[in-house]
């Protein structure tokens, strides 16, 4: 092998995110053929008393020394490796080098290693629903090491920008060989999100020295929220079922277009969770499952007596639930046969009853967008105005009245 090789050590400082006032971490940068690595020296240094130009402690207090001893004995451990990996006629790399010095502990740290470690930290922390979720972005990701780079695992030093746009590419031209849908932009878009979510741990653990997603942008399409109409939510409440599991299926989507509650939440719902409010009716409490924010929601007559008509109800009773809850998946299997029934051409799953409570039943009505956030669990009410932007009927009935108001003494 020709001696043709570029080789540098040069020792940087970063100061934390949490403040100016902390310290700085000490990191030995190598760069060999122009490729770059970093190593965490675990070294710490006040930026006031660290010159960066020559890499090194300024001054000559006991300390500065102890640093510098340091910091010239790792250099000479790192050049070590770097010359030996050239007699020996072995491939050199940045990240080969890097492992020579960090061993084997770090050399370990692997894509593998950070999905296991974020599942056992998420576990029990996330909701059920979303720990699913995470676990098809990992096997998306086992899927791309093995089809795409041919590989079972991959070191955390080597995820880089590419990684992160071949991926994606990965996503997007990937074709299910089950029942399956091909993904569209939003639904890759949630697979890079966890990802991120994943790799931004391993930045705080410090076994990632840099963000690969530093310089990655998501790009969302905007979707419209579908909701059910006056005219479909009447229908629907009118509709006689004589097969039974449809009747139930249907109250129990009309009792979350009344309270605005999503599926796991009408799931865990009991007796309990109804009391006698600030103002003598009956109010739902409860939290939201996904947000784990308070619920606060003042009965309608209509999920009054949607509630009254399960009181009795011995599938409901037996599991110290307000209603006879099903899966997911077989209510929203039966809420498509619902819907040919009375006539709605939407596709008609659980969570279109939580859009229609926030447009058809509390905004379109009037109800003050802060309240409905809130009836809603939303965190933020910016979360709110996406339903806000879908309610075409209540401007046009606004703005006639002004007209009329306008209009008068004309």
């Amino acid at each position: 092998m020709k001696s043709t090789n570029t080789f540098g050590i040069h020792f940087i400082i970063r100061l934390p995110k949490q403040g100016k006032g902390s310290k700085a971490l000490i990191y030995a940068r190598l760069t060999i053929n122009g490729k770059r690595a970093e190593i965490s020296l675990k070294q710490k240094v006040d930026a006031k008393a660290w010159d960066n130009v020559r890499g090194r402690a300024r001054g000559k207090t006991a300390e500065s020394n102890k640093l510098n001893s340091y910091l010239e004995r790792v250099r000479t451990i790192i050049s070590d490796g770097y010359y030996d990996l050239i007699q020996k006629r072995r491939p050199v790399t940045v990240d080969v080098v890097k492992s020579l010095f960090v061993g084997v502990e770090e050399e370990t740290l692997t894509l593998s290693k950070l999905i296991d470690y974020h599942y056992e930290m998420a576990l029990g922390k996330l909701a059920p629903g979303t720990m699913k979720n995470y676990g098809t972005t990992q096997r998306y990701l086992h899927k791309f090491l093995r089809e795409k780079l041919f590989r079972n695992d991959i070191l955390l030093s080597e995820l880089n920008y590419k990684f992160l746009l071949d991926f994606e590419n990965y996503l997007a031209n990937h074709t299910p060989k089950d029942h399956q849908k091909a993904l569209h932009n939003n639904g890759i878009m949630k697979h890079i999100e966890r990802f991120r979510k994943m790799v931004n741990l391993a930045v705080m653990l410090d076994w990632l020295p840099k963000d690969p997603f530093s310089s990655f942008k998501k790009h969302f399409d905007k979707v419209q929220r579908q909701s059910l109409t006056d005219d479909e939510l009447t229908r629907l409440s009118n509709k006689d079922f004589d097969i039974e599991r449809l009747g139930s299926v249907r109250d129990m989507f009309l009792f979350s277009c009344y309270t605005g509650l999503a599926y796991i939440d009408l799931f865990e719902l009991s007796p309990d969770n109804i009391i006698t409010g600030i103002d003598g009716g009956l109010w739902l409490y409860t939290s939201r499952t996904k947000t784990d924010t308070n619920v606060r929601v003042p009965l309608l007559p209509q999920a009054q007596a949607l509630m009254e008509k399960y009181r009795d109800n011995p599938k409901a009773q037996n599991k110290g639930k307000l209603f006879p809850v099903i899966s997911n998946q077989k209510m929203n299997g039966y809420l498509k046969e619902i819907a040919d029934v009375c006539g709605i051409t939407k596709p008609l799953t659980f969570h279109i009853a939580r859009h229609t409570f926030a447009t058809t039943v509390t905004l379109s009505n009037g109800v003050p967008i802060e309240s409905v956030s809130r009836m809603l669990g939303h965190t933020t009410i910016r979360t709110t105005q996406i339903y806000a932007k879908v309610i075409e009927n209540k401007l046009s009935e606004d703005m006639g009245r002004l007209k009329e108001r306008l209009s008068v003494g004309i």
